[in-house]
């Protein structure tokens, strides 16, 4: 494959970056109600249809999305000063959004499913647990995501193709949505917290200013660039 079409390619991932953060950031505007304190508003609110649209498209679709934009910048950040940072950052950080992957389609298809059983008269169906496997994969993809896109956010910073500032602008973005928002309402509410939607959209503001900055960096030399 020439460099004019990895160019192309790379460029095109990009993009998916600041599509995919705001997919997630239109997912996690409407906090859901307490499940444990009003199960009737939460089954009402997962057995809507807008529910089922946001999780499907935006959930979902910006994980998916969010995979593609990690592959790419991964590849630009791996012809640059930064390569022995980068390559393992964008391994961490598509496994761990793969993994997000499970509790996103338990979110689109599932819950649904349940709150439609409890409106329905079964009240039992709220005492459904998964398995603690869930869990745990739940907290290691977050565990992964978080750690990855912030190692992806130091290299930028420290690879010379793409604007220091975007870097640093991509790690408070991680910061805010994945510990602000997505632990903290974990563990608070048990919901999205506006810090989640907000970190998305900061991430999603980073990841334009990186695709937009590609055409101008162009596609680096690995001779030049230093490990």
């Amino acid at each position: 494959m020439g460099a004019r079409t990895t160019s192309r390619w790379i460029r095109a991932g990009l993009w998916t970056l600041p599509a995919a953060w705001l997919l997630t950031a239109w997912a996690t505007l409407e906090p859901q109600p307490d499940q444990a304190q009003d199960p009737a508003g939460w089954a009402r609110f997962v057995s809507s249809d807008l529910y089922q649209a946001s999780h499907l498209l935006g959930s979902t679709g910006g994980t998916v999305l969010a995979l593609f934009g990690f592959l790419a910048l991964g590849c630009l950040l791996a012809r640059s000063r930064a390569a022995g940072l980068a390559v393992p950052a964008m391994v961490a950080a598509a496994g761990g959004t793969a993994l997000l992957l499970v509790p996103a389609a338990i979110s689109t298809f599932a819950t649904p499913a349940i709150g439609k059983a409890y409106l329905a008269g079964h009240e039992d169906v709220m005492l459904l647990e998964f398995p603690d496997t869930m869990t745990a994969a739940f907290l290691l993809g977050l565990l992964l995501a978080f750690a990855g896109s912030v190692l992806l956010g130091v290299a930028v910073w420290r690879g010379g193709v793409l604007p220091r500032w975007s870097g640093a602008l991509w790690i408070a973005g991680a910061v805010l949505f994945h510990v602000l928002g997505v632990v903290l309402g974990q563990a608070t509410t048990g919901a999205s917290l506006p810090t989640q939607a907000a970190g998305a959209i900061v991430l999603a503001v980073a990841g334009g200013w990186m695709a937009w900055s590609f055409p101008r960096a162009g596609l680096p030399d690995p001779k030049t660039a230093d490990d």
